[in-house]
């Protein structure tokens, strides 16, 4: 799980160690804890593609309150996302 130095508390970490995820976030402490600078570099790939979803304001409000249709905007907003770049070259 990509997550930022907010999520460094040892119940979040314990909590993702039951469920068999690997947590890949910096560590908030003075004794650092080793983590993968590479997944970890990913996040920020992440964080603007989730910023780029939230400029549809369907998703930003969440008006479908189907899990099937939310998922479909998503969907359409991901193809529109691509598109650009796709078009561009």
């Amino acid at each position: 799980m990509l997550a930022d130095k907010g999520y460094d508390a040892d119940a979040i970490r314990a909590g993702l160690a039951k469920r068999n995820i690997k947590p890949v976030g910096r560590s908030n402490r003075r004794v650092k804890i080793e983590h993968d600078r590479t997944l970890y570099k990913q996040r920020n790939r992440i964080e603007r593609m989730f910023g780029h979803l939230k400029i549809n304001r369907a998703i930003a409000a969440r008006y479908d309150h189907l899990a099937s249709s939310f998922l479909g905007m998503v969907h359409l907003a991901t193809a529109r996302y691509w598109l650009k770049f796709v078009h561009a070259a």
